[in-house]
């Protein structure tokens, strides 16, 4: 059937009115305390759902293309072809994913700014022509290789933030883009719209105004080369807050009206990732070690976490079953945006200690957080990172025989009764499900299945 793919294996529990996440967090964990400890994922597929219907209301017409490197597991894929999202896609491996839901080719886009010609090829075999280009290296190649193809100039966006550099390193300049089209003309080759990202770090909105600026000045450009452009893609960088969703639409809902009015015919699309997934996923780990450092040794800067800190108080070093090689993959490129809550139960006066977390592989860049206060753990212990859906559920290193964790997707039966409401809930999705009473242990070997 169109939106589920035939063999993936994996389940979805309907929760009940009386049961929640942290309910099913806690029956995971009593499980996985007495048949293994691994590391595992609760993913609420109804938050996907809900934020579909908060995009709709804030952001229509503008369609999503959902980057699928953002997190790759089914679960999430199928939800979202369900729902109608388009797919932005970065390799062949995620272009046959996609195609595997039933997607429709002119609903795939080709993003990846640096193309392998075999995978270029692999899109023209499948009909999948829209893709991005932003030099003319990149141009040639495909025009070798995808003589049907719709190019999307991607242009640069000046974004500038407190100690950030201009966002130059993928997207052409204004000045490049009539070099471009001149090329593009010589090959034969289309370009049928215009692309920008602005970083969802981007505090300055105003970037947003530049940017539509520049691109309209890309279509009147093209209309001299005789280019009929119908798309623009104003990227990603969408955190997932209703605030700076609004925020966003506030600014650039004006230009778009003046600039691409409806009667242009101009498709006005976007690519929201971590703006669906981030905060879908609760990752929960087990501390499977425990050292107790020289306070001097354990802040390499000399800074302290607390001015009030006794020079005696014990300072801890955990090690955890997942790290950088896996579900904190993010953190090598980027700071960690969450931060460790500790599952057990403790007193609101206990005391608390200077912490640093590291993952298992003893290697030095495996750290996953410098340093935190946390209460005293022990080995057995487990802490929970919220907002883990984005970057950390893709293609994982094997290293040192990493396991990936164990996913479990939940759903509550109001997303459940939006899904059918909006027309996209079906006898072939239900088998997918299974019911999940309030007050009952859940078992992981019986009643859930791994994405892996």
């Amino acid at each position: 059937m169109k939106g589920f793919l035939e063999d993936a294996n994996y389940s979805i529990g309907l929760l009940d009115e009386g049961a929640t996440l942290a309910d099913v967090i806690d029956n995971c964990i009593y499980e996985h305390t007495h048949t293994g400890k691994k590391a595992f994922y609760v993913g609420d597929l109804g938050k996907l759902v809900r934020n579909n219907v908060q995009w709709q209301n804030v952001m229509a017409p503008i369609k999503p293309f959902y980057p699928v490197k953002c997190n790759s597991t089914p679960g999430v894929l199928e939800i979202l072809g369900t729902l109608g999202v388009g797919f932005a896609c970065s390799s062949k491996a995620e272009m046959a994913l996609v195609q595997d839901l039933g997607i429709s080719p002119e609903n795939i886009i080709y993003t990846n700014p640096c193309k392998q010609a075999s995978q270029i090829k692999y899109a023209a075999k499948a009909g999948i022509n829209i893709m991005t280009c932003d030099n003319d290296i990149e141009l040639k190649k495909i025009s070798r290789n995808h003589p049907n193809a719709k190019l999307l100039l991607h242009i640069a966006t000046e974004d500038i933030t407190a100690g950030e550099e201009m966002n130059m390193k993928f997207g052409t300049t204004l000045k490049n883009c009539r070099h471009l089209m001149e090329c593009a003309k010589e090959l034969g080759v289309q370009i049928v719209g215009v692309k920008f990202h602005v970083s969802g770090s981007c505090k300055d909105l105003q970037t947003y105004i530049h940017a539509l600026s520049d691109a309209r000045c890309v279509f009147d450009m093209a209309e001299e080369f005789g280019f009929k452009m119908n798309m623009l893609d104003i990227g990603g960088g969408f955190t997932g807050s209703e605030l700076q969703l609004e925020e966003v639409n506030h600014v650039i809902r004006p230009l778009l009206d003046v600039y691409f009015p409806k009667e242009s015919g101009i498709n006005v699309i976007a690519e929201p990732g971590c703006y669906y997934v981030s905060s879908a996923f609760t990752l929960a780990v087990n501390v499977i070690a425990k050292k107790t450092v020289e306070y001097d040794k354990f802040l390499p800067s000399g800074g302290k976490v607390e001015q009030t800190r006794n020079d005696d108080e014990p300072v801890f070093t955990y090690y955890i079953n997942d790290g950088v090689y896996g579900s904190f993959a993010s953190k090598l490129s980027e700071k960690l945006n969450t931060i460790p809550e500790v599952h057990k139960k403790y007193k609101e006066d206990e005391p608390l200690f200077a912490s640093s977390l590291w993952g298992p592989s003893c290697d030095e860049l495996d750290q996953i957080v410098e340093n935190c206060l946390l209460p005293e753990l022990s080995v057995g212990d487990w802490l929970i990172f919220d907002n883990m859906g984005s970057g950390t559920l893709g293609e994982q290193s094997t290293f040192n025989d990493y396991q990936r964790p164990l996913i479990y997707y939940m759903m509550s039966f109001s997303d459940w009764d939006e899904m059918q409401d909006a027309g996209i809930a079906s006898d072939t999705l239900m088998k997918n499900f299974f019911f999940v009473p309030s007050c009952i242990q859940l078992s992981p070997e019986e009643r859930f299945s791994t994405a892996a």
